[in-house]
């Protein structure tokens, strides 16, 4: 009898313990079994992963098109004439990731201001570029500097 009162005690504080585990499991639910639980947590897992393969595919779409767009600058203003001031003349190089693009200049005077446009290839001028206008491409085809922090 003491032996069977010894093994109950002992399945009791078992039971306690397993209790005291399901019910950290199963805390912030509103649901009864653990198996309701489980099967409301591979819902969630289920659907984040939807999600995540969405996101994916979104992300990949943005890439791609972000190569296209211009994301390389150079700037270089500059006054050509002895009779003009203020640097009012400029080249601007305009790149995208693989180098394509243009290079935009304009030469302000006092009576005219003149715009042109040579197309860049890989980095590479189609044309003869001024000195400005080569200047304006090495800064936009630099290495850019990331910011560690």
């Amino acid at each position: 009898m003491v032996l069977l009162l010894a093994l109950a005690i002992v399945e009791a504080r078992r039971i306690g313990r397993l209790n005291a585990r399901l019910a950290a499991i199963t805390r912030g639910s509103d649901e009864r079994s653990l198996e309701a639980i489980l099967e409301a947590h591979l819902t969630r897992v289920h659907e984040v992963v939807r999600d995540l393969d969405g996101m994916e595919a979104r992300t990949a779409v943005l890439e791609r098109d972000l190569k296209l767009a211009f994301s390389r600058v150079g700037l270089v203003r500059f006054n050509p004439f002895e009779d003009t001031g203020g640097n009012q003349s400029f080249a601007l190089a305009l790149l995208d990731a693989h180098g394509d693009g243009f290079v935009v200049s304009s030469l302000h005077a006092r009576n005219m201001t003149r715009v042109y446009a040579k197309a860049i290839a890989g980095g590479k001028a189609e044309a003869a570029l001024s000195d400005e206008e080569a200047q304006a491409l090495r800064i936009a085809t630099a290495p850019v500097a990331r910011a560690v922090g």
